[in-house]
């Protein structure tokens, strides 16, 4: 499902009444805990945060002449998801994710390759995502995206 939207605020107007004052929490805690350089925008139907152009100009190889995407969050159907790129290509931070998880949830962790899904929004780990979203800066996450992703 995805919400075509200008602005962090018209895509909350946009999801489930529900889930929009999480939603907001959810990205106002990630967006204040993100090391300087990433920007935030509207990309894939979803919120994101991404390495600029001006910081990274040969942007993402699979859509060329974009940002290097690095987080995103959406409201699905039944879930919303927070898609974290520097988990997916850095093991030591997933297995940081993975074990961390339990001290904040008694839900069991659902998560696929690079999405982490709250079904209930009450257990969205907040403190969890705060310390997650600061532990990779746009230095780390270039390195990494060049090393394992860029096609050469």
């Amino acid at each position: 499902m995805q919400i075509q939207s200008v602005s962090v605020d018209d895509y909350i107007s946009q999801i489930p009444e529900e889930r929009q004052e999480i939603f907001r929490k959810m990205y106002q805690t990630i967006n204040d805990n993100l090391p300087e350089g990433f920007t935030q925008g509207s990309s894939y139907g979803m919120i994101g945060w991404a390495v600029p152009l001006e910081t990274y100009p040969d942007g993402y190889h699979c859509t060329p002449g974009s940002p290097l995407p690095f987080i995103s969050i959406a409201s699905q159907k039944n879930f919303v998801a927070l898609y974290h790129m520097g988990m997916y290509a850095k093991p030591e931070l997933l297995n940081w994710f993975v074990e961390e998880f339990p001290k904040h949830s008694k839900k069991k962790l659902d998560m696929g390759k690079s999405c982490v899904r709250f079904k209930k929004m009450e257990d969205i780990p907040m403190e969890l995502l705060a310390e997650m979203s600061q532990k990779m800066t746009v230095e780390e996450w270039i390195d990494i995206y060049e090393t394992n992703f860029k096609k050469k």
